[in-house]
């Protein structure tokens, strides 16, 4: 990898409310409080006008997670969908490291992420209302958790801001396959987001 942006196993997600643009972005910190990139969604112009006419759950979309001095660490992305998705995970230089297959049940939604070969690596699974997620390996070992951290009482009347934490095992520390856990798991609430 070009960078330690993933070598971390902590990350706090904060979203960037704003109410004049289509595209979702957060920020990303890590266990000390300190902002060390962001997550950015691009939307086509054309995009934005099918978001009037068209379910959103059935639009591409495509995620960039960057570091803080800008710089490309890893991208996921949807094609046109009608039932159920594959979501594409790049690292840095676009070479597909791994896909995420989303399993649907009543505010219980399941991803499933394989790398590169097609091999099971993960599955998050959780409760969308309560948002709290499990990560497990393929053995379905817990190796990590997903949870809400609201932004404070009123922030989060005034502002729907959303707050999440990432947590990874130490332990799990195999490079490519701990990328692309992580990157699907920075970005679950935009991918549940554009399923809304």
């Amino acid at each position: 990898m070009e960078s330690n942006f993933f070598d971390s196993n902590c990350y706090f997600i904060d979203e960037k409310v704003n109410f004049f643009k289509f595209e979702n972005t957060y920020k990303i910190f890590n266990d000390k409080g300190k902002e060390i990139g962001s997550v950015n969604q691009k939307i086509t112009t054309a995009q934005k006008f099918l978001r009037l006419l068209l379910n959103k759950n059935m639009l591409p979309f495509h995620l960039d997670i960057r570091d803080i001095n800008g710089r490309l660490q890893s991208s996921i992305s949807r094609g046109w969908t009608f039932f159920m998705s594959t979501i594409i995970i790049n690292d840095s230089k676009g070479q597909s490291i791994g896909s995420i297959k989303q399993k649907f049940k009543l505010f219980k939604p399941t991803f499933k992420i394989y790398n590169k070969s097609e091999q099971l690596v993960s599955i998050i699974t959780g409760d969308w209302k309560a948002w709290e997620f499990k990560i497990s390996d393929s053995k379905e070992k817990q190796i990590g958790t997903i949870s809400k951290k609201w932004n404070g009482a009123l922030k989060e009347v005034f502002t729907k801001a959303d707050k999440y934490n990432v947590d990874l095992n130490r332990e799990f520390t195999d490079t490519t396959d701990k990328m692309a856990i992580l990157s699907g798991a920075i970005t679950i609430d935009m991918v549940l987001k554009a399923g809304k």
